[in-house]
């Protein structure tokens, strides 16, 4: 026959192949067409390179790509783009970035679907500002970008924290009338939330549902964040509801979103509820899963389950900081020392790596303990850091037990009191109180008292001391402070003497007044919790002398105070100081309330000057001052006892139209006066 052999024939014939996957007589095709002497253009040479990237043979595609650039041959956009797609759909994307560089080297121009296709894999190649500058030059040749691409872009700048340049995307492709889809919202959504701004994060929301967007489990999950941010945590839960009934509840991310949402409004039992949940669906803990579950627990003071779920922790890896951190706080809060110790020899063997808020927890018990060498060595491992080099907390233990004394170090202008930290002097004020190393203790009290907030921090250590009812640290505490000229504030003073008058250890009870007696910031508080002192001790006498003493000194100690002192006269049979009391009160037209005026009655009720109780009666309702049941259960008493029967029974009358219930003791008054009579 006539026939001559054709490279255009033989091209229809590979793309026939090609296109059903005939690999092998794709390529037997080819080999024929080159045995016929037909030179393969750039258009064969393309069907087959597309066959090989339509069916995935990528390293035959490679390998005849190579080929074809040492024959010179310059392929077309659409082959470039066959092949770019091929080896990103199968993530491929150091191949394609690769690729793409060729290609723009050989002066092959690209269109929309090749951008499109090289800016997901530079992005995903972590090529970020090869991404952004590859879509600028898609936008100057004018090809408008998929709404795809714009949310990869959005999504790399959120993760990067380029919160603003996120936004200018967004707004670009808004312009552009492109609807933004669920993934892109999910992306802004992430933004607001990790930048706080919850009312744009809501205004999109509403953007959504207005635009029949598709709302997915991801951004009700973001959403019950955002609700619980805001303190909405009954909306939260209704969210995390709706979702469960629209069937989307599936993700352990959602179900842990929802638990710290309880979690932050202090409510430990509906978290709990929301990790059961999680465990009665089969749902997959992850090691995230196991951290929410043991905050749960130690929040909802859960010991045996928080080390259970520690233990499950520990099983995925090495346990996090802040997780050894929660366990630690729940020793301490149910006072267990003991274990909290054992604990942290634990992690110390197992090489946990400290933060800055697990070594706090952990000095803090060290320090309670005396566990001066512990201390030492643990602050060595952590300054070892460079990370902690500016921190104050660690570095003002380093340089107090690591160093050279900081007097000394002071001295050279090693040291200043605004490099140290307050609060680890505190703790150090606690570790050398248990040592008893009293020289390093003063040194530390001068260096604190020269630091702002020190009257706070000495506070708070005193209190604590208080709480734990150990006086003797108190006592070494507060002497040490005034030795030095200074003193904590009324409230601390006030609570110390009050401690030790519980204690009937009256004698520390007045030295502690005594060192501030003088002191012009000497109040009412203090002076008030001295008179407790007495009173508690057993010394009316010598509570009413201090109370007529800060009288004098124009202390106005309250209603409470009197009824107190007159009260502890009474029953010591202090009748006359008593009704001086009494007096003097009237006399300076102190302020009462029902419950002194009460107080009075009674003392002179019990003393037996009934003539006087009754005139107190009268100068109360003079004052203005509601008598309550017990005012009239009294008098009752008082006009029984002086046989004016008639007045008890106004007073059981006047009670009784006055419209309070009147008790047993009211009836029992009036009956025994009615049978006296």
């Amino acid at each position: 026959m006539s026939y001559r052999p054709s490279v255009i024939v033989y091209t229809i014939v590979l793309r026939a192949y090609g296109q059903v996957g005939k690999i092998k007589l794709t390529e037997q095709t080819f080999l024929e067409m080159l045995e016929a002497g037909c030179e393969p253009d750039e258009v064969a040479c393309g069907t087959m390179l597309c066959t090989y990237a339509r069916w995935g043979r990528h390293k035959a595609m490679q390998s005849f790509y190579s080929a074809v650039q040492e024959r010179g041959i310059t392929l077309s956009t659409a082959v470039y783009n066959f092949m770019l797609s091929s080896l990103q759909k199968k993530s491929l994307h150091e191949k394609v970035i690769d690729l793409w560089r060729q290609m723009v080297d050989k002066g092959v121009a690209p269109d929309r679907f090749t951008y499109t296709v090289v800016i997901h894999s530079l992005v995903k190649g972590g090529l970020c500002e090869e991404a952004f500058k590859a879509f600028d030059e898609m936008k100057k040749l004018e090809f408008v970008p998929e709404e795809a691409t714009y949310s990869l872009l959005i999504s790399s700048h959120t993760k990067d924290g380029k919160w603003q340049d996120a936004l200018n995307l967004y707004e670009d492709m808004r312009s552009r009338g492109i609807v933004p889809s669920n993934y892109t919202c999910a992306s802004l959504l992430t933004l607001y939330y990790k930048n706080e701004d919850y009312s744009q994060a809501l205004s999109l929301f509403t953007e959504m549902e207005r635009n029949k967007i598709a709302v997915d489990e991801v951004i009700y999950g973001l959403l019950i964040r955002i609700y619980g941010k805001l303190g909405l945590y009954e909306d939260a839960q209704k969210t995390f509801e709706e979702i469960d009934q629209l069937g989307l509840l599936s993700d352990e991310k959602t179900y842990l979103a929802m638990a710290q949402v309880h979690l932050n409004s202090g409510n430990a039992k509906r978290a709990l509820d929301i990790i059961e949940m999680m465990k009665s669906r089969d749902i997959w803990f992850s090691r995230f899963a196991y951290i929410v579950s043991l905050q749960c627990y130690v929040m909802s003071e859960n010991l045996d389950a928080a080390e259970v779920t520690f233990q499950a922790l520990a099983k995925t890896g090495l346990p996090d900081s802040g997780s050894c951190n929660d366990m630690l706080r729940l020793y301490i809060k149910l006072n267990l020392t003991g274990r909290a110790k054992k604990f942290i020899v634990q992690l110390r063997e197992d090489q946990v790596a400290f933060d800055e808020e697990l070594y706090r927890t952990v000095v803090r018990i060290y320090c309670k303990e005396g566990m001066l060498e512990d201390i030492g060595q643990l602050t060595k491992e952590m300054v070892t850091n460079d990370s902690y080099k500016d921190n104050k907390f660690i570095q003002t233990f380093f340089k107090a037990i690591c160093g050279e004394p900081l007097r000394h170090q002071k001295v050279k202008g090693n040291v200043a009191s605004n490099q140290l930290d307050s609060t680890a002097l505190g703790y150090l004020l606690r570790l050398y109180l248990e040592c008893k190393d009293f020289n390093n203790l003063e040194e530390i009290l001068k260096l604190l008292l020269e630091t702002a907030g020190s009257m706070s921090v000495l506070t708070q250590l005193i209190s604590n001391f208080l709480k734990e009812g150990d006086l003797s640290n108190v006592k070494a505490l507060n002497d040490q402070v005034v030795r030095l000229g200074c003193s904590v504030d009324d409230a601390t003073i006030a609570s110390i003497i009050g401690i030790y008058g519980k204690e009937q250890k009256l004698k520390q009870a007045q030295d502690v007044f005594t060192a501030v007696a003088d002191s012009p910031t000497c109040g009412k508080l203090i002076y008030n919790s001295m008179i407790d002192a007495y009173i508690k001790c057993g010394k009316p006498e010598a509570a009413y002398s201090l109370y007529k003493e800060a009288f004098k000194k124009g202390h106005d100690l309250g209603a409470i105070a009197i009824s107190k002192v007159v009260y502890s006269l009474t029953t010591s049979g202090k009748h006359q100081e008593a009704k001086e009391m009494i007096h003097l009160s009237f006399q300076d037209n102190l302020e009462l309330d029902t419950v002194a005026y009460n107080t009075f009655i009674k003392a002179m009720l019990e003393a037996g000057k009934l003539n006087f109780a009754t005139s107190i009666y009268e100068h109360m309702l003079s004052k203005g001052v509601s008598p309550s049941i017990q005012t009239y259960n009294t008098l009752i008493s008082v006009y029984g006892r002086g046989r004016k029967l008639d007045k008890a029974v106004e007073m059981f009358n006047l009670a009784h139209s006055s419209g309070m219930t009147l008790d047993e003791k009211a009836y029992m008054n009036l009956i025994c006066y009615y049978g006296k009579a």
